[in-house]
């Protein structure tokens, strides 16, 4: 398969028509929002920003095999007319899913602050996986759920219930740090190479949750690598770009420390600081 475990330099609509139809088993987009983070997520109004959005949709659709999953990111107000857009081209929807990010700080008395962003699960006719037990969270009440472990809990049935030693099935809401609140130095923010990098251990619930080992995940607005990232430490197949060079590079360096091909003297990719004398341990965080 063409471009097969490689992140290339590439058009969203070039790579899209460059990949054989019915090859994709999961797709994880993260897309422009329109938020005018930078050039790449800017555009002349709203009409403009969901034409283009709309076209790479209905473009990598084709891609996609029967049963297949597909999440994309955006704001809540784009979602919706996402939503309708995949609904009216005849994919299933399975979950809104709300990301908590644990971040932002905003000044408006004028509306509730926007905490979140959301991610839209749909799927190529009925999903062919779904790991549940894969991606199971903690439980919320620690020492409920200790006494449980040890005597169980009675049910109305006479049996006793005891918890999953993997915690519980995961709902609709994640509450995971961005990556900008966890990087953040003496209090403030620092840049990580992108405006907008997605936190790794959820892009890696995703590719857990969706697809097994050897599948192919897509993912043509790859940014700084994370969905790469994920799926070779989990053993998926990914194919990969952006149309950005700097992203494109700073994707495949972080691409190379997973793959344990750098020196001591390595980049510390998140920060774009250089780091002297650390062992391939310390440096593998920072992918």
């Amino acid at each position: 398969m063409k471009n097969l475990n490689k992140i290339i330099l590439a058009d969203c609509f070039d790579f899209i028509k460059d990949t054989d139809n019915c090859v994709v088993d999961l797709a994880i987009i993260d897309p422009p929002y329109f938020l005018k983070k930078a050039n790449w997520d800017t555009f002349d109004d709203n009409e403009t920003f969901f034409a283009f959005t709309f076209e790479w949709i209905d473009a990598l659709i084709p891609k996609l095999k029967d049963g297949s999953s597909i999440y994309i990111f955006n704001t809540p107000y784009n979602s919706a007319f996402i939503l309708s857009h995949l609904v009216t081209r005849g994919l299933f929807f399975q979950n809104w899913l709300t990301w908590d990010k644990r971040d932002g700080f905003s000044y408006t008395k004028r509306k509730f602050i926007p905490n979140q962003e959301t991610i839209l699960f749909f799927s190529k006719g009925q999903p062919k996986t779904f790991n549940a037990d894969e991606v199971r969270v903690e439980y919320d009440s620690i020492e409920r759920i200790a006494h449980a472990r040890r005597k169980g809990i009675l049910k109305k049935d006479g049996l006793r219930w005891f918890p999953n030693e993997k915690g519980k099935l995961c709902g609709d809401v994640w509450h995971i740090a961005s990556e900008r609140h966890k990087n953040k130095v003496n209090g403030r923010t620092t840049f990580m190479g992108h405006a907008t990098p997605k936190p790794l251990e959820m892009i890696e619930r995703i590719v857990k949750a969706s697809s097994e080992k050897g599948d192919v995940v897509f993912d043509c607005f790859v940014g700084s690598g994370t969905t790469a990232i994920a799926c070779k430490k989990l053993n998926r197949n990914f194919l990969c770009a952006d149309n950005c060079k700097d992203f494109v590079e700073l994707a495949n360096r972080r691409l190379l420390l997973i793959e344990g091909e750098t020196t001591t003297k390595s980049l510390m990719i998140q920060r774009n600081i250089f780091i002297e004398d650390k062992t391939e341990e310390k440096i593998k965080k920072y992918a």
